[in-house]
């Protein structure tokens, strides 16, 4: 049973190994082409032109929260199949995710969908756009963390609590200065 420093640390980890070029085979020790479901892996790094894109993760508590961004032409402006396209680029993510933390920590990890994506798509120029989006997952095995916006319970000492009720408004015996109403 991992604790949750190990859960985060894998998959930090895990997202730490997608840089660019990481997929190749050229570029890989095994000589095994691993796909990550990115568009900049299509075409060769040198010779073709490149779509920007990538992916983050952030953790706030039992919550792992995946951002993607990439650049795309102005008829994906139009596209009505733009939210399949990204839950499909959402689900290579996670796949890879899975996969790559199953290699560092030798043990599964379990990510739930929280819902749909939230897409962003917004014009850089007339000819380019920009998409961001955003998909929420619920990390199995996160029992010991609480969930962001939850209230918290009061747990100062008493020994605290007692020096906090000492104090009043009344001035000390050393104060000179004026008063000034």
């Amino acid at each position: 049973m991992a604790t949750v420093y190990d859960i985060v640390r894998g998959i930090n980890q895990a997202a730490a190994n997608v840089y660019d070029g990481s997929h190749d085979a050229r570029f890989r020790e095994d000589g095994k082409d691993d796909k990550i479901g990115l568009k900049r892996e299509e075409g060769c790094p040198i010779n073709d032109s490149r779509v920007m894109d990538g992916f983050k993760v952030r953790i706030a508590g039992p919550v792992l929260i995946v951002s993607y961004q990439s650049e795309m032409p102005i008829k994906s402006f139009h596209n009505s199949k733009l939210g399949d396209e990204m839950e499909a680029t959402f689900r290579d993510i996670v796949k890879y995710l899975k996969k790559e933390y199953q290699n560092i920590n030798n043990e599964a990890l379990s990510l739930t969908p929280m819902g749909p994506c939230d897409i962003r798509l917004q014009n850089m120029s007339k000819i380019r756009t920009w998409v961001q989006c955003q998909k929420n997952y619920k990390i199995g095995n996160m029992k010991d963390t609480v969930a962001v916006g939850e209230p918290s319970e009061d747990r100062l000492e008493d020994n605290f609590r007692k020096f906090l009720d000492q104090s009043t408004d009344k001035k000390p015996e050393n104060v000179t200065r004026p008063k000034n109403d």
